[in-house]
């Protein structure tokens, strides 16, 4: 019998939220450049990354510090800005 860790599921569902939301950031080629140039990733730097905590941290940080983008992403995955802003919490925990 397994027993499901809260935390660990927590940390998973905002890792999958991150990339749910990468998705949306690379949509656009404008958005994306910029994504690599504030975190300083290169595209295989990034598809290298990718399953990285660091990396989904970076993506959610990358949206919180521009709120267009955050609202953007938030309503293209019909979720509350605020979901994202709590994963990337949970993810620097």
């Amino acid at each position: 019998m397994t027993i499901s860790n809260a935390r660990e599921d927590s940390v998973k569902d905002a890792s999958a939220l991150a990339l749910a939301a990468l998705g949306w950031v690379l949509a656009d080629d404008a958005r994306a450049q910029r994504l690599l140039d504030l975190t300083g990733l290169t595209p295989d730097g990034l598809r290298d990354a990718i399953g990285e905590r660091s990396t989904h941290r970076a993506i959610l940080d990358f949206l919180c510090q521009h709120e267009p983008d955050l609202l953007g992403a938030a309503d293209a995955l019909e979720i509350p800005p605020e979901q994202l802003v709590a994963a990337g919490r949970e993810l620097r925990r």
